[in-house]
């Protein structure tokens, strides 16, 4: 970080807020502490054009105009009515709201930009409290590569050209979209726009999209139709007819098929053989079908249709005959991932941070170590911040020009006093990021129970988006969340919020993710989550001893005990940083090689790292403390992928494929 440089660029916004006309290049090279020392008018003209374009990202308006009245030099200026925070007045609920909406992305890509516009709140005033430990923890998830930049390209208006793999395709095709909007739905992200090769509005789910968005140079920017909702474009994507398998299963196996059964005719065992039940289950893609049967291995038998059956049999035949490897190939990541390194101290970020602190300490009691805390910070860090402003003022620079700052009070008693800085006394204006951020954050609050049709939702909503201002408001129409959650999953959201409110034991019949096993429950509800399109019970199990999350859609049967809730003092609410799955140096590392029809994988499931292969194929290596998944997972991609390590899984799941074959002996 460049300590002149931030002194540099505080000095021109300084010098920027205080001027009534527009200022040249020329005035600020003269006036503005910092670019004297630029050797040349070239070196002047790069650090000049560089500031402007970091300040403007930063959200600063540096507007331009007429300069001398002599010539037709640009002139340079901000205006305080886009600069400054318009006022706003938050009820408790409606600052409680937009806490909890900014929580929703404290640990995915637009962080920062809800974490800023809730100090750019604060420091105006507004009692936000993100912070506060609710019952009910809303989380978004941005981990696709491509989200960040086709963000941009909504808020900014341009068309952009990426590289698309569409399900079940092995090569990717590029495309160019001009973007409308960018929509959460069931947990994935998806951009909907106007598709110029096809030349009609596509959909494109961001997971699949392969290297780079470029944006794309020149053309009109990019505004999307009137009359044209984004969120219903996404969510409402045709649906292909419904085709009916009929199957035969197991007793008391294959309960994810059961739940999702049109019916089930329960079978009658034969002496010393099993009872066989008959399933009619639901299916629009044949592939998709053969790999949700084959993972239940010799337990679901495949009757009809007869392509199915067939195509099941090619499936499993593959996953026999495939030998395992002599050895096991080593993991490509051994290792957990690294931890994500607090804030970076960048030009950038300190100047945002300085430009939100010096409004909030002229209008609260704030101490070193609470600013520490708001910005991940160190305290002695903070003392560099205050000792910068120190440096710092209108064109002059003389003590009466400069900012005062108590430096000797804050290093000896952590009180932060600031004076003469009225030209930056009001906080900064909430940008296209941040507002966006907390509108999507208000939206995802909707979804959850006790919450939908909440007047404090509405009413923080409608005043986000006064504070916003126009080409926010525009910005933010074009992204949203939908949740889309059954009745039934709905209906035990309820029930939990009820139980949590009440302090209530309940006890759950749950279906396990890892394995196909149904077990009972005894469970101190702690709160609830909502994270990739799912909601979570977190709460104390009795049966594990420790802090559990319970998936609602796995949720068989929910009964509310007439018994008060004991949380154990030492249980704490899960560090929900790395996602809701946790990894442990307990997990089995189990490596895949994938075919590039198989990269959801890599999209849906928690990876320790990916590696690129020859002829578009990756190597994965995931973490999970229940291998027997990792066999079913591997039996549901068939020829797809191949268990590359470990060495006795891979046997396993060869195995298993042979078992379920010997069902079908015969079969054409």
């Amino acid at each position: 970080m460049s300590r002149k440089k931030t002194e540099r660029q505080l000095n021109l916004v300084i010098c920027l807020l205080a001027t009534r006309r527009f200022l040249t290049a020329r005035e600020i090279r003269a006036t503005v502490a910092g670019y004297s020392e630029a050797e040349s008018d070239a070196a002047f003209k790069r650090m000049f054009e560089r500031d402007k374009k970091e300040l403007r990202e930063s959200g600063i308006p540096i507007e331009t105009g007429g300069g001398d009245i002599w010539n037709d030099e640009e002139g340079y200026r901000i205006s305080r009515a886009d600069y400054e925070l318009p006022e706003i007045e938050l009820l408790p609920d409606e600052a409680a709201v937009l806490g909890l909406a900014a929580r929703a992305w404290r640990h995915a890509a637009l962080g920062d930009a809800a974490a800023n516009a809730v100090m750019k709140l604060r420091a105006a005033g507004v009692p936000v409290d993100s912070d506060a430990a609710p019952g009910i923890t809303p989380v978004l998830g941005t981990d696709e590569p491509a989200f960040l930049p086709m963000w941009q390209a909504v808020r900014d208006g341009r068309a952009v050209a990426f590289d698309y793999r569409k399900p079940g395709q092995q090569t990717s095709a590029r495309r160019e979209l001009e973007p409308w909007g960018v929509v959460n739905v069931k947990g994935h992200w998806y951009v909907a726009g106007y598709d110029r090769q096809r030349q009609a509005r596509r959909v494109f789910r961001l997971g699949r999209v392969t290297g780079p968005v470029v944006p794309l140079a020149g053309g009109r920017t990019v505004r999307v139709p009137e009359n044209v909702d984004v969120r219903s474009v996404v969510s409402g994507q045709p649906h292909e007819p419904e085709r009916v398998a009929r199957l035969r299963v197991h007793a008391d196996s294959a309960h994810e098929l059961r739940r999702g059964a049109l019916r089930v005719i329960p079978g009658t065992a034969e002496q010393g053989q099993h009872r066989w039940d008959v399933v009619d289950y639901p299916y629009t893609d044949l592939d998709q079908l053969v790999g949700t049967v084959a993972r239940f291995g010799d337990r679901v038998r495949m009757e009809a249709p007869e392509e199915a059956r067939a195509a099941l049999v090619r499936h499993l035949s593959f996953v026999a005959d495939q030998e395992p490897l002599e050895e096991d190939a080593e993991p490509v990541n051994g290792g957990a991932p690294e931890p994500e390194s607090r804030r970076s101290a960048s030009t950038a970020e300190q100047l945002r941070r300085l430009l939100m602190l010096v409004p909030y300490a002229l209008s609260h009691d704030v101490r070193v170590p609470e600013v520490a805390g708001h910005f991940g910070l160190s305290e002695a860090q903070v003392l560099k911040d205050l000792s910068l402003l120190w440096m710092c003022g209108l064109p002059g620079y003389t003590p009466g020009d400069l900012i005062e700052v108590d430096l000797e009070a804050a290093r000896s008693t952590g009180e932060i006093i600031i004076g003469n800085a009225d030209t930056i006394a009001q906080p900064l204006r909430l940008t296209a990021d941040e507002a966006a951020s907390l509108v999507v954050g208000v939206e995802l609050l909707g979804e959850l129970p006790g919450m939908g049709g909440s007047d404090a939702l509405k009413r923080a909503g409608e005043k986000l988006r006064a504070a916003a201002g126009a080409a926010a408001d525009r910005f933010v129409d074009s992204v949203g969340v939908r949740i889309e959650l059954t009745d039934e999953v709905r209906e035990l959201q309820r029930r939990c919020d009820e139980a949590l409110r009440a302090g209530q034991l309940v006890h759950l019949r749950y279906l396990s993710g890892y394995v196909d096993e149904v077990t009972e429950r005894d469970v101190d509800p702690m709160g609830l989550v909502v994270q990739d399109g799912h909601t979570f019970l977190e709460g104390w199990c009795r049966l594990r001893q420790d802090v559990r999350l319970f998936r609602l859609d796995r949720v068989l049967d929910l009964t509310v005990l007439p018994y008060p809730a004991e949380v154990p003092s030492r249980a704490r609410r899960r560090d929900l940083s790395g996602g809701v799955l946790q990894l442990s140096e307990d997990d089995a590392r189990v490596t895949l090689d994938l075919d590039a029809s198989a990269r959801w994988v890599t999209e849906d499931y928690l990876c320790s790292e990916v590696r690129e292969l020859p002829d578009g194929r990756l190597r994965a290596t995931l973490r999970t403390p229940a291998p027997v998944w990792a066999c079913r997972l591997a039996l549901r991609l068939g020829p797809r992928a191949r268990v590359v390590a470990p060495h006795d899984l891979a046997k396993r799941v060869r195995e298993d494929a042979r078992r379920a074959l010997s069902a079908y002996e015969g079969a054409g």
